[in-house]
């Protein structure tokens, strides 16, 4: 069993909670992902909740 700081939890950058808009523009999202992640969470998430739901085209040369 692994112990666990509650201050090592609460420092987290994954669970940090963003504005999905920001988030949506700073990872270029479609606005339609943008709009499909605001139905799914509100105004608000974590940025891993984010980074897990989020649908980005692949980028070809």
């Amino acid at each position: 069993m692994q112990h666990v700081e509650f201050d090592d939890v609460v420092t987290n950058t994954l669970m940090e909670v963003l504005s999905v808009r920001d988030f949506a523009k700073r990872y270029r999202l479609t606005a339609q992902e943008e709009e499909r992640l605001v139905s799914l969470f509100g105004g608000f998430a974590t940025r891993a909740e984010l980074l897990a739901n989020a649908r980005r085209a692949p980028l070809f040369r």
